[in-house]
């Protein structure tokens, strides 16, 4: 083991310990998950995979015929608890996620601090619940609508927000009265062990049952678990359109519900109006930052014919200047690709690209970075690439840092360009044109379930709903009104009076 490995691991392990759980070191001989810094690209720990789904999803129905009676604004005191215990552990947590998922410093505090934004809605929103008065057609009656708690739920989660959808899902879902059984990516087990350990102690300060938010470990056969089980009133699924795809008709097949947030193609259309200089800084965050493995990364950019030269140059200079390096390094800003998975993907869109007519301007090859990474490890050059058309690479997602550069003559080629992909998940315009701005937010601009005007498609806040259309799944998250996806609507009437009319007028009797 090297001196580099040894240090990772070591953090690990201290960060662990410090939220109240320990390094796992499994038997050998037991099922487990590799949990690997894609820093280093070593194993730091076999983490036990969970060999009772049953009994777990069993814990969290008891939880839940009780914590669905608790009153709302209790269930806000658990919530209230997790904020504030991760506003203590924000840094060791936020480092954890470098190590484990390869993101850099400033993203991983910033992934945990989304965690305590969406608790501080989530105490808000335990005294908001709201339903509806409704006016009745009866004299002497009253309607209105009620909304309870859903179940149990099932929240998989992917490796490139390993924290924060997680507690998109759990607060919401906890508040709204269910319970939860989370299934972290295999990728990244160790930043379960870590949140499940402050969650158990906001519960325990809370006077809550811990068992109203578990975790399971494990590969594909403990997701399929959750999925297939009739007690899971939802399952909230994030990954790819293929994995979707199958979720789906597996839980309709029972009636139960899902949320999907799956894949993303995002577009920022380029105008001849932009603002160059905002315009670059953007383009670049969006397209290169977390080594492009956001869901909301740009893969596409739609310049106008008459700047697109420009922007390619000044892109590619950008570029040329990214800090690339272990995610740990303070200057760092692109960190490693997750594992050698995501260099294949890569590298095979790259040839694709170049076989459908592609050139590169910028990047393209592999990195070696210091002693810290070892074979194993893949850092990368964020590419750009400029293609003659949308072609089929352009229009499939590839998770990995790569910018194609098409051209537009007409604002309607661009916004069709924009929608002319299966997924549904992220864009922008960068214009200072007020007309070109409305039309891309109108009902004929972009298809996308998030539009944006003059910043990237990627980082989103927690207060408007995150989720996408078409392929993305048509998911809804974090905030506006996405806690109605949790729970269940019931419709009442209430005659106060001494007569029974009927609706609509019907006479019987």
């Amino acid at each position: 083991m090297t001196t580099a490995q040894t240090t990772v691991t070591d953090r690990a392990r201290r960060i662990l310990e410090a939220v109240g759980t320990t390094l796992p070191d499994a038997d050998p001989s037991a099922e487990a998950v590799i949990a690997r810094s894609p820093i280093t690209g070593e194993t730091i720990a076999r983490v036990p995979a969970t060999t009772d789904v049953d009994a777990v999803i069993a814990r969290a129905q008891q939880a839940f015929t009780t914590w669905r009676s608790v009153p709302a604004p209790v269930r806000g005191a658990v919530v209230r608890e997790l904020g504030e215990l991760l506003r203590e552990h924000k840094a060791d947590l936020g480092e954890l996620v470098s190590i484990e998922a390869g993101k850099i410093r400033s993203e991983g505090l910033g992934e945990v601090q989304e965690m305590i934004d969406i608790c501080d809605f989530g105490v808000g929103l335990s005294r908001q619940l709201y339903g509806l008065t409704i006016a009745t057609e009866r004299p002497g009656h009253r309607m209105m609508e009620q909304w309870h708690p859903l179940g149990p739920i099932a929240v998989i989660t992917a490796f490139n927000f390993p924290v924060a959808v997680w507690s998109w899902n759990t607060v919401l879902a906890l508040v709204s009265g269910d319970t939860v059984v989370w299934k972290p990516s295999e990728k990244t087990p160790l930043t379960g062990l870590a949140v499940q350990a402050i969650m158990e102690e906001a519960a325990r300060r809370a006077g809550a049952d811990p068992a109203i938010a578990q975790l399971v470990i494990g590969d594909r056969a403990v997701g399929e678990a959750l999925v297939d089980d009739t007690r899971i009133a939802l399952v909230s699924a994030t990954g790819s359109t293929r994995m979707g795809a199958q979720v789906a008709p597996r839980v309709a097949a029972r009636f139960g519900r899902v949320l999907l947030e799956l894949g993303g193609n995002n577009a920022a259309i380029v105008a001849p109006s932009a603002d160059i200089d905002l315009t670059v800084r953007g383009l670049v965050f969006s397209a290169a930052g977390t080594a492009g493995q956001r869901c909301t990364s740009l893969r596409r950019v739609i310049a106008h014919e008459s700047i697109a030269d420009e922007l390619v140059e000044r892109l590619a200079k950008a570029y040329a200047s990214l800090p690339i390096g272990s995610p740990l390094e303070a200057d760092t800003l692109v960190g490693p690709l997750i594992d050698q998975q995501a260099y294949n993907g890569f590298t095979a869109a790259l040839s694709a690209a170049a076989e459908q007519g592609g050139s590169i301007v910028a990047g393209g090859d592999r990195v070696a970075v210091g002693g810290d990474s070892g074979d194993d490890a893949y850092y990368v050059h964020p590419t750009i690439v400029r293609m003659p058309e949308q072609s089929a690479v352009v229009r499939s997602e590839t998770f990995a840092p790569i910018l194609y550069v098409l051209t537009y003559s007409d604002f309607d080629e661009a916004i069709a360009l924009n929608n002319d992909v299966p997924q549904g998940l992220s864009s922008s315009v960068f214009t200072t044109d007020l007309r070109e701005a409305e039309r891309f937010l109108s009902a004929s601009g972009s298809d996308c379930g998030i539009a944006n005007v003059n910043i990237g498609p990627s980082g989103a806040e927690i207060g408007g709903a995150f989720g996408g259309e078409k392929e993305t799944g048509g998911g809804r998250e974090s905030g506006s009104d996405a806690w109605r996806g949790y729970m269940r609507r019931t419709t009442n009437t209430v005659n106060y009076s001494s007569e029974l009319p009927l609706a609509q007028g019907v006479q019987f009797g």
